[in-house]
């Protein structure tokens, strides 16, 4: 190296070393980056790393005139920053004397005397713990080759276990090792003088690392395999299909082999099974519920019992689960358990109403959180909206067909700033193109969605078949005004069942809808007859009756146990809820995928489902005062003023004003909701030295007057709000 001399080739302590035939020049790279006269002054492939070949040729001129204070000899490139220090020193020797090197900013250096130091305190107890990279122990000393943890604090390493973790794992994968905390742990590494290459992990970058797991595992496993042509035989779509166990994946059985009737089934292998009922996960009586349900066809399984029934998993969907409610699995029940499984709830809830009201506020509570996380994700969409304005006129006495004109035109675009402008065919008369009038439309248009022949059931809707909508592509509209809603400001639909947002997140084919999802009283009285058939000549009875229904619906079938009727039910399930509108699900989805919103809600289902799935919670004055921002000049008696403000909030909330929290929300900001999005700008509150309240809709800023007592502040307020609303009703 002509930096420090030497002729070792260590990459862990010197880093690569490099050399160019063609300008006659070998260096380590690491002597290069820490030498204190060079710079980085050409590109990245110039040079050496950006290192020119003039400049390193300058700095192997000026240290042969320095002396190393360490192996006395010439070349010494690396100067102590301390001030007033004048020693220098060859990389190579600087580590032998324990120096400390900084790669990072100005790639500083620190002789043994100056080198920083962590602090340890007296309180500290001395002693050994384990290290746990090399897992020997590490004694508690405040000395060189002993590095503690910043944000652990019992965490200590040697130096060189994490010098050489920091060049297998690279900047995005070095963190501490006990907490996983990776910004504060990389500052002090870095302080301390451990280099942290800017690349990816070691292993990430080696070729065909990760072939293996590419490999399915195809190999029966059960003690007594049918197959006459081998373990090893698989026929896809046959009996002789190869399932793997659902938890470990690296044992297997055919379908035939374990008295499986189809692919739906999970397999679980005898050392998961034995692993389970240790830990004492399962219950006795959930392994007879489920046992009872399995015995398909009356025969018992030749090695081990099949496992509960779940929809074949997709190879492209980005869940590959079955998503699990306790409404879902009680349809594996028997009607017995089932009956006795809603007794006990009866039971308990009647016993405990103070947890049932605790519970209760609680998931009010992760609902209001995952509100203000799907405001944030729906901020980071809203960036692609642009100031140019795209105008919709729209007819307030036909909002539906207004709307999809509007969004039909070619001018339209979901990226463009929306103004709304009301008409009303009678006069033709137009409003101003406010805030307020687009608030109110997106309102309107939420609405009609739910009330619409798109959409059946009661409270959480699915998807309806109307073949007119299907060919007008009503459906794909219908998710391009949902998305375009949530983006600009509107508020969220609120009325998806748990089926239909399921199907739209993780794919139809890893959903299990309910008997709730029926929609249709006839289809539904039919199922519920065929789910509690308690024998099987009532079950043969019932199905007899309704043959052609379960033709139309591709489920007539043989039954020749009483525990078919489940793996029916669900059959009937799929084909009502979700096969039935699979174009119309397709369509829908494709119109979500507007503005990136459909993306989002499948990488953040639960925040999502907070909005898709439940109306907002009512308007409070908790929740109004939350909303505001109270800012007041320096003469004015902030207290006294906001103490005004909050009594009135509870009169208003007790139903002891003329005036609703809505018709303040509406006076201030033209919206008498709450956007999943949120305000913006946020509102806020000024005291002001006003006769009459004043409500600023383009800051979204109230303006309260200051007064003596609470009732004229109480009078002014429904004074001037309810007269501004009435004339704009008018």
């Amino acid at each position: 190296c002509v930096l420090c001399g030497r002729t070792d080739d260590c990459t862990e302590k010197y880093g690569e070393k490099r050399t160019y035939v063609e300008y006659n020049l070998t260096v380590h790279y690491y002597c290069l980056l820490m030498s204190s006269g060079i710079w980085q002054r050409g590109e990245e492939d110039e040079g050496v790393d950006g290192f020119l070949i003039t400049d390193i040729r300058k700095e192997v001129n000026r240290a042969a005139k320095l002396k190393c204070n360490i192996c006395k000899k010439k070349g010494a490139s690396i100067g102590c920053v301390a001030p007033k220090c004048k020693r220098s020193y060859h990389f190579p020797c600087g580590l032998q004397r324990e120096c400390i090197f900084q790669f990072m900013e100005d790639f500083r250096s620190y002789c043994w005397e100056h080198r920083p130091v962590q602090e340890f305190t007296d309180k500290e107890p001395r002693g050994a713990s384990q290290c746990t990279i090399c897992l020997d122990l590490v004694e508690h000393l405040p000395v060189y080759t002993v590095l503690r943890s910043p944000c652990c604090k019992n965490a200590w390493f040697h130096r060189e276990c994490l010098q050489y973790q920091a060049l297998s794992a690279g900047l995005f994968f070095f963190r501490c090792t006990v907490c996983n905390n990776k910004d504060k742990f990389q500052k002090e590494m870095l302080r301390m003088g451990i280099h942290i290459p800017e690349r990816d992990a070691s292993w990430e970058l080696e070729e065909n690392a990760y072939q293996d797991l590419l490999h399915c595992y195809q190999h029966c496993d059960v003690k007594r395999c049918l197959c006459k042509k081998g373990r090893d035989y698989n026929e896809p779509d046959s009996k002789w299909e190869i399932k793997r166990c659902q938890y470990c994946g690296s044992r297997g059985t055919h379908l035939a082999c374990s008295s499986m009737r189809s692919w739906e089934q999970n397999w679980e292998c005898m050392e998961c099974r034995s692993i389970f009922a240790k830990s004492g996960k399962y219950s006795k009586q959930k392994k007879r519920a489920l046992a009872t349900c399995e015995k398909t066809n009356g025969t018992a399984c030749i090695l081990e019992e099949p496992s509960p029934k779940s929809p074949r998993q997709s190879s492209g969907s980005p869940r590959n689960f079955l998503l699990q409610s306790p409404k879902i699995m009680c349809q594996n029940l028997s009607p017995c358990s089932h009956r006795e499984l809603q007794a006990s709830n009866r039971v308990t809830m009647s016993l405990s109403p103070m947890m049932s009201n605790r519970n209760w506020s609680l998931r009010h509570s992760r609902l209001r959180e995952q509100r203000r996380e799907v405001c944030n994700i729906l901020k980071e969409l809203k960036v692609q909206v642009k100031t140019k304005p795209t105008r919709l006129n729209i007819n307030a006495e036909n909002i539906w067909s207004s709307a999809l004109k509007g969004f039909r035109q070619r001018i339209f675009s979901p990226t463009n700033t929306i103004e709304v402008s009301f008409s009303n065919c009678k006069n033709r008369s137009k409003t101003n193109t406010s805030a307020a009038s687009k608030h109110h439309f997106f309102q309107l248009l939420m609405l009609h969605l739910q009330n619409s022949s798109l959409f059946e059931g009661s409270s959480g809707k699915n998807l309806s078949l109307d073949f007119q909508a299907l060919e007008e592509n009503l459906y794909f509209e219908a998710g391009k005004m949902i998305a375009v809603s949530l983006v600009h400001g509107g508020p969220s639909p609120g009325f998806f069942s748990k089926t239909l947002f399921n199907c739209l997140v993780y794919g139809p084919e890893n959903v299990k809808p309910a008997l709730e999802d029926v929609a249709d009283d006839d289809v539904a009285q039919t199922i519920k007859k065929i789910k509690y058939a308690n024998s099987l000549s009532n079950l043969q009875a019932t199905l007899q009756d309704c043959c052609e229904f379960l033709a139309a619906a591709g489920c007539l079938r043989p039954v020749t146990a009483l525990c078919d009727k489940n793996m029916l039910v669900n059959d009937i399930l799929i084909c009502h809820v979700i096969k039935r509108v699979t174009l119309p699900l397709e369509s829908f989805r494709q119109g979500l995928k507007t503005l990136g919103v459909l993306e989002k809600m499948q990488m953040h289902p639960d925040v999502f489902s907070s909005i898709m799935c439940h109306k907002p919670e009512r308007l409070s004055a908790k929740t109004i005062c939350d909303l505001f921002t109270i800012h007041s000049s320096s003469d004015v008696n902030k207290v006294e003023g906001a103490d005004f403000w909050m009594g009135y909030l509870q009169d208003v909330e007790s139903g002891e004003s003329v005036v609703t929290l809505e018709d303040i929300l509406l006076f201030v900001t033209g919206s008498c909701y709450i956007p999943s999005i949120g305000f913006d700008p946020e509102p806020t509150i000024k005291f002001l030295r006003i006769r009459y309240p004043i409500g600023n809709r383009l800051l979204n800023c109230l303006e309260l007057p200051i007064t003596k007592t609470y009732q004229q502040f109480k009078n002014k307020m429904e004074f001037t709000i309810r007269n501004t609303l009435r004339v704009e009703r008018e």
